[in-house]
């Protein structure tokens, strides 16, 4: 049982729930407990809490039909952990907050009603995020709930950036390039600057976020300047199981020519593409680097992905003018030194050197120590990163909102 202040923070995916209990402490709440729902809608769902240090305190197999249960269990668990004069806040993370959005806000029956007609731009994560807000609501009523997005980081990309192609009528209609990821590469701008001081902020940073799903953001004063991932998150690089950028003609002949409905075509594009589409063994990228020395599909799988993330790396180096350090991050990016090995191969001309006995060893930083270019590799934390947001919000004065843009991540620590 938690004996002090706290807030709750939930992070619905498309198959788990996320969730930790942080203190109501400003500026940085300090961590208590978390776990995740996971498997749901699969056989032999898990629910799983760990206190501050790692112990498991619960790991329980159950079925897990789907994300209201999965909900509901989460908050009955809570109710028994924190007492609820104790339970503050409520924050969640919220993958798009549509072009107005730019800092955590805190959810009103209007802002909810916007959130709601957004759910076609990111249909597999979305509908999710709002669910955990309506589970708050009906378990909790009255509490306040906040909410984090996950596109307010690039919220002033240039207008060139935002740009599509497409003829300018359809930017009315909300159709322009957003980014995603934003809450994790707040989080690594703010502990690259609580790590190397103010004179990052002035860097020309790439920011590597791999994993099942994966992007990257070229970031100039601490501010995104591009990003990989544009109107939805399915673009840019190729991912776990989605398709990452094609050419648009490939989805007018699967519409046309193989006469397939815009539902079959969603689902190849979300569910069956990326790594689990080229090798046709899986979307986890631990499964393809164990089975790449005997399956060929799975060993290419892992090339394509490297290829892709190269190119997409190389480019966004035009937007910044340079590159002065990169960082990996996610899942993949802080956890797989063959991946980052492969990916930065043949890109000793943008002054990318890699230390192999420091990369192999997964250390922070992990370029030589003759490379021009800075590069590290940690975990990132965005559950933190929405814990200060909450704090964000519930310090600012009655009356008062947050601030009309969320401060740059850079400057968050200072």
């Amino acid at each position: 049982m938690i004996e002090e202040p706290a807030i709750l923070i939930i992070n619905c995916g498309s198959s788990s729930v996320k969730f930790a209990i942080f203190t109501d402490e400003s500026p940085t709440p300090r961590r208590l407990w978390s776990g995740a729902l996971v498997r749901i809608g699969l056989p032999l769902g898990q629910l799983k809490i760990m206190n501050q240090d790692g112990s498991m305190l619960s790991d329980q197999t159950l079925e897990i039909p789907n994300h209201e249960m999965a909900l509901d269990l989460l908050l009955t668990q809570i109710k028994t952990l924190v007492p609820g004069d104790l339970l503050h806040a409520v924050g969640h993370r919220v993958v798009h907050g549509g072009s107005d959005c730019d800092c955590p806000l805190a959810v009103t029956p209007v802002l909810e009603a916007s959130l709601r007609k957004l759910i076609p731009l990111a249909p597999q994560h979305q509908p999710h995020n709002l669910a955990g807000i309506t589970a708050v609501r009906r378990n909790f009523p009255g509490l306040l709930q906040v909410a984090s997005f996950d596109t307010a980081f690039h919220h002033k990309l240039p207008r060139l950036a935002r740009l599509t192609g497409l003829p300018l009528r359809f930017e009315e209609e909300g159709i322009r390039r957003y980014g995603f990821h934003g809450l994790s590469y707040e989080y690594i701008m703010s502990e690259l600057h609580r790590r190397h001081g103010q004179s990052v902020c002035k860097e020309r940073i790439i920011v590597a976020h791999l994993g099942n799903g994966a992007s990257m953001a070229a970031i100039k004063n601490g501010q995104s300047v591009d990003t990989t991932m544009g109107f939805s998150a399915l673009g840019g690089l190729s991912m776990g199981t989605r398709s990452g950028d094609l050419d648009p003609g490939i989805l007018l002949y699967l519409l046309s020519d193989l006469d397939m409905t815009p539902e079959q075509v969603k689902n190849v594009l979300y569910q069956q593409s990326g790594l689990l589409g080229v090798s046709g063994i899986s979307r986890n990228m631990r499964v393809l680097l164990e089975q790449s020395a005997t399956k060929t599909t799975a060993a290419e799988a892992i090339e394509f992905f490297c290829y892709q993330a190269r190119k997409h790396l190389a480019a966004l180096t035009a937007s910044l003018g340079g590159i002065d350090r990169l960082v990996f991050t996610g899942g993949i990016g802080a956890n797989a030194p063959k991946v980052r090995a492969q990916i930065l191969n043949n890109l000793s001309y943008l002054g990318l050197d890699l230390d192999h006995d420091r990369n192999d060893k997964n250390e922070k930083t992990i370029s030589s120590d003759k490379s021009a270019v800075a590069i590290e590799a940690f975990a990132t934390n965005e559950q933190l990163m929405i814990a200060r947001h909450v704090m964000q919000v519930l310090t600012s004065k009655p009356g008062h909102t947050t601030s009309s843009s969320c401060e740059t991540a850079a400057m968050s620590q200072s």
